[in-house]
């Protein structure tokens, strides 16, 4: 029997208006991730990917359509407890790395755990497994302008899972490295993915990348098709 699934989407509808004209950016769009899975999704600029990774994170609400997180009905939820359970059980990773350039690589992991109620020395500790883990450990103490750009990479993957999320939703993670250094940031993330049992929906305009996750969705039309 299959594991549950981290993250459900069902029938979901986004609509905008725009200068009096109806944008259907989602027309029914349907999916499950499920722990340690790796999902592709995979469209042309414009199709809509930000906006599903945004309603898949719960940084956006739907028009239509229900939105599970670890079996939980995110619809059904207020603002606060909506941000409780986007704290509590998602991971995310953008294109840039978006760390606080006056910390060190370990000060960004263990501060979103202390805002999640971890104290400084298990966050501490957490924090130096995941930069071991990315091959960073002897950089723990270095600033981002110190890093490279697939090193700051790294580190803001090891941050998404500081707080062990269910799911990770991934914003086109190596599409500002050149191509050696994303095929290195690519496997970590698979590997991290693997070991800690996240579910991951990654958004990516590599397609070589994608065929090497386990399944790839495209975005077409509003609705989610298995991409060939």
């Amino acid at each position: 029997m299959s594991e549950a699934a981290m993250l459900e989407l069902s029938g979901v509808v986004r609509v905008f208006e725009q200068a009096g004209t109806r944008l259907e950016v989602l027309r029914g769009a349907a999916l499950a991730v499920r722990p340690g899975e790796l999902v592709g999704l995979v469209g042309p600029s414009g199709a809509g990917k930000s906006t599903l990774l945004h309603i898949a994170g719960l940084l956006e609400r739907p028009d239509g359509g229900s939105v599970r997180i670890g079996g939980t009905d995110a619809a059904r939820l207020d603002d606060d407890k909506r941000t409780a359970l986007r704290r509590r059980c998602i991971g995310f990773v953008y294109q840039f790395h978006h760390l606080l350039p006056e910390f060190s690589a370990l000060e960004n992991i263990v501060l979103p755990q202390m805002v999640a109620g971890v104290t400084r020395g298990q966050a501490a500790v957490r924090a130096g497994e995941l930069l071991a883990a990315v091959g960073l450990a002897a950089r723990a103490g270095h600033r981002p302008a110190r890093l490279s750009g697939g090193e700051q990479q790294r580190v803001a993957i090891a941050r998404a899972l500081a707080n062990r999320p269910g799911l990770l939703i991934a914003d086109e993670p190596t599409g500002n490295l050149d191509p050696h250094t994303a095929e290195a940031v690519f496997g970590l993330l698979t590997d991290l993915v693997r070991r800690e049992r996240v579910g991951a929906l990654v958004a990516t305009h590599n397609l070589d990348l994608a065929k090497r996750m386990d399944r790839v969705l495209e975005l077409r039309d509003g609705v989610l098709v298995e991409h060939r």
